[in-house]
């Protein structure tokens, strides 16, 4: 029997905005993938980017463009050369996954040979705006484990000191999103070693992170659109401590467990991310917390409904039980 293709743009509203240094959000816009043979189903998500030159109508017509290849047998080792890494392949190559597991009668992990952690704890994100708005966000999520503060505009020491006033005792990571400067990097730095930062995730656009070449920084630094995937990890020695793993830069869990495995060699410690989106996205990506020491798995929480069969998340823990909605 044939693979069958199907593949669709699905919107799913955000619960009130999202914003980081690039803009903001109301909805997540996702390409949803299935593919089905011998009565079973395998699904993938992935979230085309603008900053990556993706939008959601090219990215399902690449994936469209390849049901005859997949119908004629192409396997998920075979899509790996077919498609570059990015979101068009990251939502096949889950799908491949699922189907595969699914097909075996057994789970993603155990096909991958993963034993997901007892305790998968993730951030949770505060969009970037006012000081004082960003404080009530965060005295309402004070109660969470982890938080990630969304910086990369003028005033980010403000905000940052009035972050940690709102929750004294709160882990804190940072995300510029490229949005610093270089003159303003080593003040920058000194307020989050201030406020008790663990990490501050791509403070310059990636065509400027030289700057960061045997930067003596006083927190550690994580590159995230410094690097997408294989290609280009190596370079990231002597400029970042960190590296954040994406499926949708990687394009897909198996070129990201490549990407983790080599990362632990380079010695770089990982931060597993997401872009906004549902579950459907962070079950395969969860799939990656044995290898972190960060992990940013809170796109459904961002969202006004995830879909049906997907993560369970309480007060800043993911249920390591599977759901439904993805893995066998």
């Amino acid at each position: 029997m044939t693979t069958q293709l199907e593949a669709a743009i699905e919107r799913f509203p955000i619960a009130g905005h999202f914003t980081i240094a690039r803009g903001s959000r109301t909805e997540a816009v996702v390409v949803r993938v299935r593919l089905s043979r011998d009565g079973q189903s395998g699904s993938g998500e992935c979230v085309p980017y603008p900053r990556y030159g993706e939008t959601p109508e090219a990215t399902l017509a690449a994936i469209e463009a390849l049901a005859p290849d997949i119908a004629g047998g192409l396997t998920r080792q075979q899509l790996q050369q077919r498609l570059p890494p990015g979101a068009a392949r990251n939502a096949l190559d889950c799908a491949f996954w699922d189907l595969e597991a699914r097909l075996a009668g057994t789970t993603v992990a155990a096909l991958a040979g993963i034993t997901l952690p007892a305790r998968i704890e993730t951030a949770f994100t505060i969009s970037l705006g006012t000081p004082e708005a960003m404080a009530a966000a965060t005295a309402r999520a004070a109660h969470l484990p982890l938080l990630k503060i969304k910086l990369g505009a003028p005033g980010d020491a403000t905000r940052l000191a009035a972050v940690r006033a709102a929750a004294p005792q709160t882990r804190l990571i940072v995300d510029a999103n490229e949005g610093w400067l270089g003159e303003d990097l080593p003040l920058l730095l000194e307020a989050c070693r201030e406020a008790g930062v663990e990490l501050v995730e791509q403070p310059l656009p990636a065509h400027a992170d030289a700057a960061l070449q045997d930067l003596k920084s006083p927190v550690p630094i994580c590159a995230d659109e410094s690097v997408h995937a294989l290609a280009g990890l190596d370079a990231l020695v002597g400029r970042y401590a960190a590296v954040n793993i994406k499926l949708d830069k990687t394009g897909g869990l198996t070129e990201a467990l490549a990407v983790a495995n080599r990362a632990q060699q380079l010695g770089l410690d990982i931060m597993v991310g997401c872009m906004v989106s549902t579950s459907l996205s962070m079950l395969p990506a969860r799939l990656l917390a044995g290898h972190a020491r960060w992990i940013d798995l809170d796109g459904p929480l961002l969202l006004a409904e995830d879909r049906p069969g997907g993560l369970v998340y309480a007060d800043g823990l993911i249920d390591p039980a599977g759901a439904p909605l993805w893995g066998g």
